[in-house]
Parts: structure tokens; C-alpha cells; sequence
């Protein structure tokens, strides 16, 4: 299964910004739809956005949305998310996982790769 590798988490005020990373190891990144789910301390593990397999359609959960954007590089194996205007609730470990579907999930069962997790801190 492809192997994913989360980067650019880090400490920023309320109102920054930030850029995560997400590589994959395999040359069928393509054939994945890549999301981002966050988890909080003592918290479930929630559904942050999604992309496509080739990034043409997107779908974000509404605390993010107007805020957040994910795109992807397939020729690098890559997904970004990148996080504007961000809240201390935002804070949280991000996670990137991967999808065999055509489908914009959101379900958390359908993801059959993940990454080990980025800390995304926000203060105010």
C-alpha cells in the first residue's frame, strides 16, 4: 500500500497561516482520492477535505471551508493543504490519507493508507 509522509506543521497565531505536505511513495498516487483529517487531544479523528484523483473537484467540512484549500501535485506525488485565517481550534495532528475512489469520501473507513501526522498548534 502507498506510504504517506505528512510535513510543515508547526506553531502559528490566530489569523496565520500555514502550508502541510503530504508524499506518497507510490507511482499509483494517481489513482487515490487524497483527504486530510485532524485529531485533537481526547478528540475523534475528523474529516478536514478531500481532492480528487486528477484535483478536480474538491470537498471540505464546513469549519474549514472559505479557509482551507487542498490541491495535489500527482507528478510529485504530492497533497497540500494549505490553512488560512487559522483558529485555536484548528489545533490539532493532520493527517493525510488515501482512497481507492472515483467518490469524494469523507468516511474514515475508506481510507486504506495514512500518514503518521503533522502538529498544527494555533494560539491566541
Amino acid at each position: 500500500q502507498v506510504q504517506l509522509v505528512e510535513s510543515g506543521g508547526g506553531l502559528v497565531q490566530a489569523g496565520g497561516s500555514l502550508s502541510l505536505s503530504c508524499a506518497a511513495s507510490e507511482r499509483t498516487f494517481g489513482t487515490y482520492a487524497m483527504a486530510w483529517f485532524r485529531q485533537a487531544p481526547g478528540k475523534e479523528r475528523e474529516f478536514v477535505g478531500v481532492i480528487s484523483m486528477y484535483g478536480s473537484s474538491t470537498r471540505y467540512a464546513d469549519s474549514v471551508k472559505g479557509r482551507f484549500t487542498i490541491s495535489r501535485d500527482n507528478a510529485k506525488n504530492t497533497v497540500y493543504l494549505q490553512m488560512n485565517s487559522l483558529k485555536p481550534e484548528d489545533t490539532a495532528v493532520y493527517y493525510c490519507a488515501a482512497a481507492r475512489s472515483r467518490v469524494l469520501t469523507t468516511l474514515k473507513t475508506d481510507f486504506v493508507s495514512w500518514g503518521q501526522g503533522t502538529q498544527v498548534t494555533v494560539s491566541s
